[in-house]
């Protein structure tokens, strides 16, 4: 069997796993797998409110050290298929790019994390260590039934991990521009303002809501949170929707809302922040605002792998490949790591993501064969000790 990372990017973006269908795509990857002779796991998870997700585990070897490879198959709806150049299911590739839905996020770095390994066990049958893969197909949805569910039925069955990769699209220029040691927590908070309705040409006879909203916003936004760590930017606060409902020009409303989130760094934890917030709205409110605050519940905490030996490994097979000494980073939104991190060191590397999520999303086909070339070394390195 063709285990290039070409024929395998290929093979993937032919299988029309949109959230949170499966699509064919965990079933390539489970033949591939077990022909190669790891043992391999399916596991589907369930819970009321969400739809049933089709998840992959699988392992070779039996011992210690055990390098994870992580990533989901699931991709984001390609849009009105027409506008792409070529079908977003069709592995296409044109002019040296390999498109489809999934090429960088991240089915490119599932096939590129598997040719690697393929390689290595096929030159080293009999290593000292086990290589893992954690597959989800509950990424780019809920992220319920996903990886959260998958890292405990592992832990269940007795599954250690040493260290995980999570093939992510890291980059934002060129392949070996950044490695992702961290991510920023997400956290997402509510305002109401109460008032009361009313004529505008009788205010007395009326409590307009607005000024109070614009003076707890204000509150919340007059100082900064921190200003930042070693590893991470200052944590900022963004307010996303100010929203009365009123259609009439000439009455006063009932209430006003306000939405914000807040990516946050490790200086603070979802507890830490959420007293902080508290505390800004009653002094910006005094004994005149009447609001209420709801803070929505996050599974995104901040967290870091500190630079150490397993980051060494990664960070000498980039430059080693492509002559780029890659940025150790924290930027970016959420992604899975943040559930690996409990069970083990997590750092991400993948392709170049300047096309994910987009019409035409695509990946030059160079970097799929050094991507697996990376992966290779850092195996080589790992498994060396």
């Amino acid at each position: 069997m063709d285990a290039s990372p070409l024929f395998l990017a290929q093979s993937l973006l032919r299988c029309p796993s949109v959230t949170p269908e499966e699509g064919g795509a965990l079933a390539f990857i489970e033949g591939v797998l077990k022909e190669a002779g790891f043992g391999v796991h399916r596991p589907v998870f369930s819970e009321s409110g969400t739809p049933d997700v089709e998840n992959l585990y699988a392992r070779y070897g039996r011992g210690e050290p055990y390098l994870l490879f992580a990533g989901h198959t699931d991709v984001v709806p390609p849009g009105d298929a027409s506008r792409w150049r070529h079908d977003p299911f069709s592995g296409e590739i044109d002019g040296g790019e390999l498109y489809g839905r999934g090429a960088v996020d991240m089915k490119g770095g599932i096939a590129c994390m598997m040719a690697a390994a393929l390689d290595f066990i096929r030159s080293n049958p009999d290593f000292r260590g086990s290589i893992g893969f954690l597959i989800t197909g509950d990424e780019e949805g809920p992220a319920i039934n996903g990886s959260v569910k998958l890292l405990e039925w592992a832990k269940a069955r007795g599954e250690r991990f040493s260290h995980c990769i999570l093939g992510e699209p890291t980059n934002p220029n060129q392949l070996g521009d950044m490695i992702k040691i961290g991510r920023r927590g997400s956290l997402t908070g509510r305002i109401v303002v109460e008032g009361k309705q009313g004529h505008v040409a009788y205010p007395h006879l009326a409590d307009n809501p607005i000024p109070g909203l614009l003076r707890l916003v204000d509150g919340l936004l007059r100082e900064p949170l921190d200003r930042g760590t070693e590893h991470f930017d200052a944590s900022n606060l963004e307010v996303t929707t100010v929203d009365v409902g009123n259609p009439a020009a000439n009455v006063i409303p009932a209430e006003a809302r306000a939405t914000f989130n807040i990516r946050f760094n490790d200086l603070w934890t979802p507890e830490s922040l959420e007293e902080e917030i508290a505390r800004r709205l009653r002094e910006a409110a005094g004994n005149t605002v009447r609001y209420t605050l709801r803070m929505e519940p996050t599974n995104a905490v901040a967290f870091l792998t500190p630079p150490n030996e397993f980051v060494g490994f990664i960070a000498q097979a980039i430059e080693a490949e492509t002559g780029l000494r890659p940025k150790l980073s924290t930027t970016g939104g959420t992604s899975d790591a943040r559930f690996i991190v409990k069970d083990c060191p997590v750092v991400e590397f993948g392709l170049v993501g300047q096309t994910m999520h987009q019409i035409d999303e695509r990946v030059a086909v160079a970097d799929l064969d050094r991507l697996a070339t990376i992966y290779r070394k850092v195996l080589d390195a790992y498994f060396a000790g």
